[in-house]
């Protein structure tokens, strides 16, 4: 399973590198001012140039995407229940997510935006679960009336 994780996380850094570019161009085109807005502001202050800034970014999105892909081998834990399922891979994505957010400037720098930040974070994380639930619940519902023919 380690071997499964570690190949997973692999594959999973031009993923994260490929999102958060794709959600740096919607952000981008939200703004509408017709520039392409690689960092956020503060991220840029603290480096000497746009391009460190972005590099950085480029790091923080590998971390995401090794860390959410490796993590996707907690459902295939036959012998664990969803609910461990879940809260395990809930401690692993925030714990992941959080830091790289304050770290990436992703959020305000304060209680409250750590707050509003991970109160997003949780509604996300549940509709996407909700979703994943509701499609494998009818997929297996689907087998099952095949086996009972």
């Amino acid at each position: 399973m380690k071997k499964k994780a570690v190949l997973r996380g692999l594959l999973g850094v031009p993923l994260g590198i490929t999102m958060g570019f794709i959600v740096s161009i919607i952000i981008s085109l939200a703004i509408g001012d017709g520039n392409f807005t690689p960092v956020v502001p503060e991220m840029a202050e603290l480096f000497s140039n746009e391009i460190n800034g972005v590099l950085f970014n480029v790091m923080l999105y590998s971390v995401l995407g090794a860390s959410f892909s490796a993590a996707t081998v907690i459902w295939e834990m036959k012998d664990w229940s969803i609910a461990r399922q879940t809260i395990t891979h809930f401690i692993i994505s925030a714990g992941t997510m959080m830091p790289v957010a304050w770290f990436g400037h992703w959020m305000e720098r304060t209680l409250v935006g750590l707050i509003i930040f991970f109160a997003v974070f949780v509604v996300i994380f549940a509709k996407i679960w909700v979703i994943q639930y509701l499609v494998w619940r009818k997929r297996i519902h689907g087998i099952n009336e095949k086996i009972e023919g």
